[in-house]
């Protein structure tokens, strides 16, 4: 199945202004396949695994090794491998600033992140590649895009679980995935955590998917961790993008606001995965399964969300919520993310939507195409689809 990457248009956009580009992103999402069709609008483009020990061997003096490629594109994919190579790329670029000059591509984003900043502040910039999303797999409104959503959903974006043969190729391989990163990508990346305490705490998380984190509790239930232990194992999950931590958004109105994060097991497939979900029949009977739309929905607004715009969520100590908020310029909008084909909002959305200010709100639900609702608001209010998620950010 050939599907086009909506970051490769944008990825061009960037290196045609800019010296590098830095692409995050989870093993396994693509990367390297979005590279190789960055690589063939650049002729004469030269691409570097550094796992491999003979590509970091080309750059064991890598001064002399970049100032002699400075006529060509450099991929440089897993740079978290070789985190000081991000000192010898500074003076680089400072000493030729021409566009389009390197592609890092790195599976782990907070230290990777730190390390970038520190050293190439203004010269690269930054596009996170996510696992597929619904406007990647779903071409046209429609009662039969209900289905790839369907699959979307339960399979999860990674490329190679989304395109398996049948559902049964799919989980297994989210399996291996899982095993595979907690064995051995966690060790490539440094981390010396104990796979045994760190699955029971992804699984943990999975069951918890669009709640309130609480240190204490999960450290408790791991056997008397400390939180301060459990707080570093969610930065580790969240730095190696599988696990979302979803801040609440503040506003200044004199009531008590939830400061408590909402953790999210970023891909719906590995979650269903944790949870031992391996077909729709159970995933639609699991009590679970509008945690997991939930979530699923806050992926696609994440990705669809202009640069730098604050996303987070919006909750009082006396339970008046919205699941997701949005503040981007001068504008502000909310979103409720309902699993139901005839969604009903209550009395705290409305109160919501007051307290932040919203200039328009969203019920975003299972739906071939929405409507607007009639309100006396001064702002829309309106039940969106998956795809149209996208207008939403171009109003």
């Amino acid at each position: 199945m050939d599907i086009s990457r909506v970051l490769l248009k944008q990825a061009q956009e960037r290196l045609a202004y800019s010296p590098g580009l830095v692409l995050l992103g989870p093993r396994q999402v693509g990367k390297t396949t979005l590279a190789k069709a960055i690589a063939l609008q650049h002729p004469g483009a030269l691409h570097l695994d550094l796992q491999l020990e003979s590509d970091r061997a080309k750059l064991s003096e890598a001064s002399g090794f970049l100032a002699a490629h400075r006529d060509r594109l450099l991929v440089l994919d897993e740079v978290q491998f070789v985190p000081e190579l991000f000192a010898q790329l500074r003076p680089e670029i400072d000493a030729n600033r021409k566009a389009g000059r390197f592609l890092l591509l790195g599976s782990a984003s907070g230290q990777l992140l730190q390390q970038s900043s520190e050293s190439l502040a203004g010269r690269v910039s930054y596009l996170e590649l996510t696992p597929f999303q619904a406007r990647e797999v779903m071409t046209e409104q429609g009662s039969s895009d209900l289905d790839i959503l369907q699959r979307l959903w339960l399979r999860g974006g990674f490329p190679l679980s989304f395109t398996a043969a049948n559902d049964e190729q799919s989980f297994s391989w989210r399996q291996d995935f899982i095993a595979t990163f907690l064995n051995r990508d966690l060790r490539q990346f440094g981390l010396n955590l104990p796979a045994q305490t760190m699955q029971r705490f992804w699984r943990m998380t999975a069951h918890l998917h669009g709640q309130l984190f609480n240190a204490s509790q999960i450290a408790a239930s791991l056997g008397g961790l400390s939180h301060t232990t459990v707080s570093r194992y969610l930065d580790t999950m969240t730095d190696t993008l599988m696990l979302r931590r979803l801040e609440p958004h503040f506003v200044n109105l004199g009531k008590r606001l939830v400061k408590s994060p909402k953790v999210y097991v970023r891909d719906s497939g590995l979650l269903h995965a944790l949870l031992n979900i391996n077909d729709i029949n159970t995933l639609a009977g699991h009590p679970g399964a509008g945690a997991s739309w939930e979530g699923l929905v806050v992926e696609q607004i994440c990705a669809l969300a202009p640069p730098g715009a604050d996303i987070g969520f919006y909750r009082t100590a006396a339970g008046t919520e919205l699941d997701v908020v949005v503040a981007w310029g001068n504008r502000t909008v909310g979103f409720e993310i309902k699993f139901s084909a005839a969604p009903k909002v209550t009395r705290g959305f409305w109160q919501a939507c007051a307290d932040i200010n919203a200039d328009a709100a969203y019920i975003v639900a299972p739906v071939a195409q929405g409507w607007a609702l009639k309100t006396e608001t001064a702002y829309p209010v309106s039940v969106v689809s998956m795809l149209e998620l996208g207008a939403v950010f171009q109003a």
